[in-house]
């Protein structure tokens, strides 16, 4: 119960990065022909959209967008980012944050000179097995590296949501040379809904939200959603009986409580028939043996 009330007192900020490579720092080695380009290493990757969607402390729905535009440049994205986080003070919520988005954040804020200090004096933010600043679902799901961890697209496919819709990861920097922020926006944004659900599923899975309260929240979250023609296509693609559909271990108690009682009934109704009969025949047994008058 202290767990639950400990859990209750957060706000959560979902989060998710788009970045190109940092060409000015970075140049992909020549290779071969046909061979697949490198992924580039975690300090050259500029960050040029961040998708966030603000829970309340009752999972419902409080902001969705982005930050970084077609006039933002990646430090003033950072400087915004980061004084949000360090005046609101959420729960950081990532798929995969722990490895890649925040890492990237933290070196990307070192290359500008933007200050973190949420990052750094927080403990929990970057403590690996606490929930206190962020919750990266990877790994949290993978028992902490126990086993290995799945994509966010099979994960979320595991509940009836669609996983990748259109976009995947690998065509962003194509996009962002063709001009066209706003579909890897839209992307990231698709990205960031489905991690609020697993998020809501994974609190269903610890037993923070009962089922009851799993699929108010969802639900919730879904009618939400259904008002932002960003994620339409994300919102219109899920399964909602599949994503809403939950076992309630006490209403599985109950019934088999119910169950069990009608069958002691049954039984101890048949006992009771079975002695009765007992009981008549000895009477009758008795009846005979006894002298008559006459």
């Amino acid at each position: 119960m202290a767990y639950r009330r400990a859990v209750a007192e957060h706000e959560y900020l979902v989060l998710d990065l788009e970045t190109v490579p940092d060409t000015a720092r970075w140049s992909r080695p020549e290779l071969p022909h046909g061979t697949e380009a490198p992924f580039p290493p975690t300090w050259a990757h500029r960050i040029i959209v961040v998708g966030c969607l603000w829970l309340g402390k009752d999972y419902r729905l409080k902001k969705l967008g982005v930050i970084g535009d077609e006039r933002a440049d990646e430090q003033r994205t950072l400087v915004e980012l980061s004084r949000f986080v360090g005046r609101a003070k959420p729960v950081l919520v990532t798929y995969n944050g722990r490895a890649f988005d925040l890492p990237v954040i933290a070196l990307r804020s070192l290359c500008h000179g933007v200050p973190l200090a949420w990052y750094y004096r927080e403990r929990g933010v970057r403590y690996r097995y606490s929930e206190e600043g962020h919750i990266d679902l990877c790994d949290w799901l993978a028992d902490h590296g126990a086993t290995r961890s799945g994509s966010l697209d099979a994960v979320a496919r595991l509940f009836g949501l669609p996983g990748k819709v259109g976009v995947d990861g690998s065509q962003v920097e194509g996009l962002y040379r063709a001009g066209q922020l706003t579909k890897i926006q839209d992307y990231c944004l698709a990205d960031v809904v489905q991690t609020a659900f697993v998020l809501l599923r994974f609190r269903l899975l610890q037993g923070v939200l009962a089922p009851p309260a799993y699929v108010a929240a969802a639900s919730a979250l879904l009618d939400a959603l259904a008002a932002e023609p960003r994620v339409a296509p994300v919102i219109a693609a899920i399964d909602r009986a599949q994503l809403l559909a939950c076992a309630d271990p006490r209403k599985a108690k109950d019934d088999g409580g119910r169950a069990g009682e009608a069958q002691d009934a049954s039984a101890s109704g048949d006992a009771s028939a079975d002695a009765d009969a007992a009981a008549g025949a000895g009477r009758a047994e008795d009846d005979d043996a006894a002298p008559r008058d006459g």
